[in-house]
């Protein structure tokens, strides 16, 4: 590992001025994520700014009726909150599904929004990669790529975001608040991450510098009755194969609102909007969730190893949406 130089920083105004024109800074929560990377030298800042102790790590209701999530709450903490596991129980359930609990422990919401899309290659530095060497080519396109992408990739990258709570931030609409020495600034979780296109290094739309301070969820109603599913190769701490965030309102056998978000399909976490607008408005039963999905999965351009999400992924809508349905009628 590189020697680095570190610094733990006591406000927010602080933590900005010493990565202030730092290039080579980065800043640091639980760094589950970084840490791994700076280890097999994928990462290698010169210093750290430790951000942890930062007055970011409350959870408090907004006068809408959402909630306001700071930067640096735990997962753990984030998952056992009572407000969220009412009001938004698929967000517990995706977190609880990230990661096992001694990590829970020490990450952050922050840095789970930050942690790098990846896959082997990146991790591996003897390899090419676009991500980390921009112009190097995407082995994965021709070589391992079972988990990979279906859905928004390119032929620079087809990596997939690893976040579980980004995919149940994505379906609820999530607004991320960051601040830089220039003033705050807010991004809708759907603009948060770029699409991949020809610079897949550029993973968030965040000014260079830029501290994520919160996420706030809208009130929504209809999160109440909510669902996260993830698929994973093995029952233990393992990233998903594919995931589904959903929500769902019934009314009279009738789709009144529904929220959905996939996860392991995309560089970012995926919202359905194709499907959603499918369903609003039509009946409530498997055969109306299969053709949403049908609809949202068309554009899928699988690879020849990882076709198999398509299945996936519209069977895991089908059988959550059915659940959440049946439950909207008791």
């Amino acid at each position: 590992m590189k020697e680095f130089g570190y610094e733990r920083a006591a406000d927010v105004s602080g933590a900005l001025a010493l990565l202030d024109g730092d290039p080579d800074a980065r800043f640091l929560g639980g760094g589950t994520n970084l840490v791994d990377l700076m280890k097999t030298g994928v990462e290698r800042p010169g210093r750290l700014v430790d951000v942890r102790e930062l007055p970011l790590d409350r959870i408090e209701a907004t006068e809408d009726g959402g909630l306001r999530i700071g930067a640096t709450v735990t997962n753990s903490d984030l998952a056992a909150h009572p407000d969220v596991r009412r009001s938004y129980p698929a967000l517990s359930q995706a977190v609880l599904a990230g990661a096992s609990g001694q990590l829970r422990n020490v990450a952050t919401v922050g840095g789970n929004l930050l942690q790098r899309t990846r896959c082997g290659y990146f991790a591996d530095v003897a390899a090419p990669c676009n991500k980390r060497v921009p112009g190097s080519g995407c082995p994965a396109i021709e070589g391992e790529h079972h988990n990979h992408a279906i859905l928004g990739a390119s032929d620079h990258c087809v990596a997939t975001h690893p976040s579980d709570l980004g995919v149940a931030l994505t379906a609820f609409g999530a607004v991320v608040s960051y601040e830089t020495p220039d003033g705050p600034g807010r991004l809708p979780f759907t603009e948060f991450y770029l699409p991949v296109g020809d610079t897949p290094h550029r993973e968030t739309a965040l000014p260079p510098g830029a501290l994520i301070t919160g996420v706030t969820l809208p009130a929504a109603p209809v999160a109440a009755n909510s669902r996260y599913r993830k698929v994973r190769e093995r029952a233990s701490y393992a990233f998903a194969i594919g995931s589904v965030a959903a929500a769902l309102d019934v009314r009279d056998g009738v789709v009144h609102e529904v929220r959905l978000a996939f996860g392991a399909v995309a560089s970012r976490p995926w919202r359905a909007h194709t499907a959603e607008q499918a369903l609003t408005g039509g009946p409530a039963d498997a055969g109306a969730f299969a053709a949403a999905a049908d609809a949202e999965l068309a554009a899928a351009r699988p690879l020849p190893h990882n076709a198999y999400k398509v299945t996936l992924t519209r069977n895991l809508v089908v059988a959550v949406l059915s659940e959440l349905a049946e439950e909207a009628t008791r």
